[in-house]
């Protein structure tokens, strides 16, 4: 069940005065990943297929994903008149697929795969949150809070499943350590490095994975602060099985915000490098 529809966003509020456009890119990219929700739940279905309780929670998470999409293709329209959201889909679509006739989880089980699914969320919520706090355009606020609150209640709806799971398979520590960390590199993908490619460059660019992926990061990064990485570390480290306050915790953030600068940094003097000729400068290439 929906917790908003899109029809309750505010949009003749959008003041185009107020958009930053260096996040522009960014929300085109997302509009992609999160239009594409239905793909992961019939990929969630089939490694669930005997678990209708799950099935059925799937389906409902996939609504609110492709509405997430929706939402942010609506406002990235309003930024960018010119902006083709359903074109650029249909290109994300056509390039990148998911296995879909996989009958179990690539994780090496259903704890792991929902313990990757709480992995997603947490990036997801305080990515939005992110982009909410740094913005002053009071659509996109709106929009991104809305989303950011979702992406919230799907690590509950994940990580309640998972601690069933948990009690049934009861995979390691170390498992679990292992499939949260390696979920947290898959961020730097072709899931994200083509919907920035296809939502954001001349259909006569050709796709390179190390481009896309840092004029990706390099603006997303930038947005952080060190309180959305404190808040992500605590979620995860619930996810595997820690506490999710105390001295590991607070020192984990820290070194992950550390290495946060630092590849934003990288990602940034790459793309200033590998920009193609034929787009428009940015703040990154300057």
């Amino acid at each position: 069940m929906k917790h908003w529809r899109l029809q309750d966003v505010a949009w003749d509020r959008f003041d185009p005065a107020r958009v930053d456009p260096e996040v522009v890119p960014l929300v085109k990219a997302a509009a992609m990943v999160e239009r594409n929700g239905t793909d992961y739940a019939t990929y969630l279905r089939r490694v669930f297929h005997d678990d209708p309780d799950f099935s059925a929670a799937a389906d409902n998470w996939a609504v609110e994903e492709v509405q997430h999409g929706d939402a942010l293709g609506r406002w990235a329209g309003l930024a960018d008149p010119g902006w083709d959201y359903e074109g650029c889909f249909a290109r994300y679509r056509d390039g990148y697929r998911i296995n879909l006739e996989a009958d179990s989880s690539i994780r090496g089980s259903r704890t792991g795969e929902l313990i990757a699914r709480c992995m997603v969320e947490t990036g997801t919520s305080s990515y939005y949150t992110a982009l909410a706090e740094a913005s002053s355009e009071p659509v996109l606020i709106q929009v991104c809070r809305l989303i950011a609150a979702d992406e919230y209640r799907h690590f509950k709806l994940f990580y309640d499943h998972m601690r069933r799971y948990l009690a049934r398979e009861r995979i390691s520590f170390v498992q679990r350590l292992r499939i949260a960390a390696g979920r947290v590199g898959e961020s730097e993908d072709d899931e994200l490095a083509f919907a920035f490619h296809c939502s954001n460059e001349p259909e006569g660019v050709a796709y390179a994975h190390e481009r896309c992926i840092a004029g990706y990061m390099a603006r997303a990064m930038a947005f952080y602060r060190f309180g959305h990485i404190e808040r992500a570390m605590g979620m995860t480290f619930k996810a595997v099985g820690l506490k999710p306050r105390g001295r590991l915790s607070d020192v984990s953030a820290q070194l992950f915000w550390r290495l946060l600068q630092r590849r934003q940094k990288r990602f940034a003097e790459t793309y200033a490098a590998l920009r193609p000729a034929n787009t428009p400068p940015d703040r990154l290439a300057a």
